[in-house]
Parts: C-alpha cells; sequence; structure tokens
C-alpha cells in the first residue's frame, strides 16, 4: 500500500461512578488513553488494520469497538466509501478505567474529523455507546461521555439521553492505583443487588446531589463529604484485594475521598492539589507493596478536555 493520510485522534481514560454516581456520573482523566488512527478509501465498509498496544483484540470490525462505532456512522451519514483504521491501546483492558470507552470515544472523534464534522462532540456520543454496547451488552454513557467531552459529565436521563456536561469547575487531581488482577465487569455487576433498601437510597441522592453541588460551589469540604458509596461499593470492594486498606491510607494522606473505579479493580482517589495527589500515590502503593500484588497508578488533573485530534500526519500502513 502507498502512504496515505491520516487522521489520528485522542481519548482519556476515565473514572465512572465516582461513588455515589452509580451509571450517571463520571470524569475524565489526562491520561493514560487510547489513540484511532483512519483514513478513507475507496471499496466500501470498514478494515481494521492494525491494532497494537495490546493482543486479543479482534481485526475484525464487527466486533471490534472501532469498527462498530465506524461502521455506524457511515451507515447513518450514508456514505459510500469506506473507512481504514488502527487502534493503538494506551489504556490497560478489564482495568476499571473506561478501556472500550476511550477505543470508542477515540473512533467516534476520528471518524467525525475524517468526515468534515458533521456532528457536534456531545452528539458523538450517541455513536461511541454503540461501542460500549458492543463491549458489555449495554450502551452506557457515564465513560464515553467524559471520555469525548471531558471533565466530569452527568448523564441525566438515558430515556431520551439526556447528558449533561459540568466541565472542571473545581481543580482536582485524581490519583488512580490499579492492582494487576483479573476482574470481569459482568462479575462486578452479577454480585449487585437488585433491590436498594429506602434509607440507603436516599443517602446515596444526598451524596451524589452534594457532590455536585460541592462541584459546582468549589467547596472541597462539601466534595469530600460527599465521596460515598453507600450501595454498591460494600459489595464490590471483596472482589479487589486490599482495597479497604488502600483507601483508608489514600483518606490518610489527605484524599478528599477514594472509591472504586467503574466496576474496578482500579481504585481513584481525588485531591485538592497535586501535592496531595502524590502523597496518596506514595500511601496506596505502599499498601501493595508487600502483598506480592504489582500495581500501576496514575496521577492526573481532571482536564477541561477529553477526546481531541492530535495530528493529520503521513503514515505507512500495517502490512497485511
Amino acid at each position: 500500500m502507498k502512504n496515505s493520510e491520516f487522521i489520528k485522534a485522542y481519548a482519556p481514560a476515565t473514572v465512572a461512578n465516582v461513588c455515589c454516581g452509580f451509571d450517571v456520573l463520571g470524569f475524565a482523566m489526562e491520561h493514560p488513553g487510547d489513540e484511532v488512527w483512519a483514513r478513507k478509501k475507496e471499496t466500501p465498509g470498514v478494515t481494521i488494520s492494525a491494532v497494537t498496544g495490546v493482543t486479543g483484540l479482534s481485526l475484525d470490525p464487527t466486533e471490534n469497538v472501532i469498527g462498530v462505532v465506524a461502521q455506524k456512522m457511515l451507515s447513518d451519514l450514508k456514505i459510500g466509501h469506506g473507512v481504514e483504521l488502527q487502534l493503538h491501546k494506551g489504556l490497560p483492558v478489564g482495568s476499571g478505567l473506561g478501556s472500550s470507552a476511550a477505543s470508542s470515544a477515540a473512533a467516534a472523534y476520528a471518524m467525525n474529523e475524517l468526515l468534515g464534522k458533521p456532528f457536534t462532540t456531545q452528539e458523538l456520543v450517541v455513536y461511541a455507546m454503540e461501542g460500549e454496547r458492543k463491549a458489555s451488552g449495554s450502551a452506557h454513557a457515564d465513560n464515553v461521555a467524559p471520555s469525548l467531552l471531558g471533565g466530569f459529565v452527568l448523564v441525566r436521563s438515558y430515556d431520551p439521553l439526556d447528558i449533561v456536561p459540568l466541565g472542571v469547575p473545581v481543580e482536582l487531581y485524581c490519583t488512580v492505583v490499579h492492582p494487576q488482577v483479573e476482574l470481569k465487569t459482568s462479575l462486578a455487576r452479577s454480585i449487585l443487588k437488585k433491590d436498594i433498601p429506602l434509607q440507603k437510597g436516599i443517602r446515596q441522592w444526598g451524596n451524589l446531589a452534594g457532590l455536585i453541588t460541592g462541584l459546582l460551589k468549589g467547596d472541597y469540604s462539601l466534595i469530600g463529604r460527599s465521596l460515598h458509596d453507600e450501595i454498591f461499593e460494600p459489595e464490590r470492594s471483596v472482589l479487589i484485594p486490599l482495597f479497604n486498606q488502600a483507601k483508608a491510607a489514600a483518606i490518610s494522606a489527605g484524599a478528599l475521598g477514594c472509591g472504586i473505579s467503574g466496576s474496578g479493580p482500579s481504585i481513584f482517589a481525588l485531591s485538592a492539589t497535586e501535592e496531595q495527589a502524590m502523597a496518596v500515590q506514595h500511601a496506596m502503593e505502599q499498601v501493595y507493596g508487600s502483598s506480592g500484588i504489582e500495581v500501576k497508578s496514575y496521577v492526573t488533573q481532571v482536564p477541561d478536555q477529553g477526546a481531541r485530534l492530535i495530528e493529520q500526519t503521513i503514515l505507512q500502513p500495517a502490512q497485511a
């Protein structure tokens, strides 16, 4: 194949649920993230010529989330030409950091740029959700929306879809520790009880309202008081080795709050300053230091931008 012009887009990792916002609240990280490269081709359909950074992901565009997203966009726009894609994973799979969401968001953003920006970034959420449907069986938005839009995002409703970007009204830093253990989202969901006691529900709703109010008012104390999960964390935390010890260490080191990122096994903590976030990282890493469980950790500011175009560049597509 001859050299061809590729569009290159990046979409970041995300933290979903944020303790009290199960399935309705998420925020973006600055890194890690995924890149999708896209170019037009004369023949119709979607092809995936390369996946790097991880093993085991399919090149079949009907089985890989980036292909599903691209095909849906081509179909809705009634575009006859095809697209070649490449996925470059910088985000670990099964981490609880929105791995499939970052791929889906990057694909939607790259496709939109390639096709002349027919959609707003917020309109791309619907297409990225199709990747999530393929990955998990549920077209949820609490990861893809912040990955596309940046900052904090509230999913007020799914029927009809109502996405509310909250931005980054107050400076916050996120520490994430990812224990290198496998935890399937299907297992983390299967253990959840279907019925919620009224009193726990009331406390949870109060915490969610308090968290959003704290963000909008810049009230760090209120944010900290509200970062509690009354319902799901007690059930899911048993699946994450040393979760309680890591959470206690984070709070002792100055974190505003700490909880499970997505369905786990990653654990996140929010801090008011980068210095505090680094101290929290050190404290949480120490918990796992003598356990024999390896961890990867990240410290990142919560950014006000999510997916973005990196560059248009001339590349040699992968050889078949």
